[in-house]
């Protein structure tokens, strides 16, 4: 070896794409997401880059009249600490929030955010009559447009994600308000602050947006 020069391993034989199994060139950023939010329309004025969940955008901006999803799918809030409403975001540019309401979003302003991490493998999630996992259980492993044509289920108040990313939404066909589920427990919705809200459809996060 010359003097001076420090060996460096191939990258094909260590990489974390190759032990992953993700594609060559792909990057954490690719992966992880990237969100930027910004206080005036079409991209204008203070600016705030975030990588990961943040529970208070006020923090950094007063107020969010634009964003941009550079990588990745994010669900933003209308409220700080992932409260109330909430609307999914993936990969494109949203010039101003009259715009995104009229692609459905049910809110005039984004307080919180969480990224949704990309996941490989399957997906998992059952589903409940009632509360407390009590009622009707049914498991998914593949999108339910209607949990009422499907199970003849008519209302849907617990759910317990095993693997997988998923959104709920409160109407068949995956319209109307919706909710974003991370693996774990759901006992009850309505202690979520969803009282008013009845989920008829589901449908995985699959892509990497």
């Amino acid at each position: 070896m010359a003097p001076g020069i420090l060996y460096k391993k191939p990258l094909e034989s260590w990489s974390w794409q190759s032990k992953f199994n993700y594609p060559p060139g792909t990057t954490l950023t690719t992966i992880m997401g990237k969100i930027i939010f910004y206080d005036e329309r079409n991209f204008q004025g203070r600016s705030y880059e975030c990588v990961s969940d943040c529970a208070d955008i006020t923090s950094y901006l007063s107020r969010c009249q634009s964003c941009r999803v550079e990588s990745g799918c994010f669900m933003v809030y209308e409220r700080s600490n992932y409260m109330g409403m909430q609307f999914f975001l993936r990969r494109g540019e949203y010039r101003d929030m009259q715009r995104m309401m009229s692609i459905g979003m049910t809110f005039e302003s984004i307080r919180s955010c969480r990224m949704i991490p990309h996941h490989r493998g399957q997906f998992r999630m059952r589903i409940y009559e009632r509360e407390n996992f009590v009622g009707q259980m049914y498991e998914l492993s593949e999108d339910c447009d209607s949990i009422m044509d499907r199970y003849r289920m008519s209302d849907c108040m617990s759910c317990n994600v095993m693997d997988g990313h998923w959104l709920m939404y409160e109407q068949p066909h995956f319209r109307g308000r919706m909710m974003y589920m991370r693996p774990g427990e759901y006992r009850s919705f309505r202690d979520m602050g969803f009282s008013g809200m009845r989920f008829m459809s589901m449908r995985r996060i699959m892509d990497m947006c």
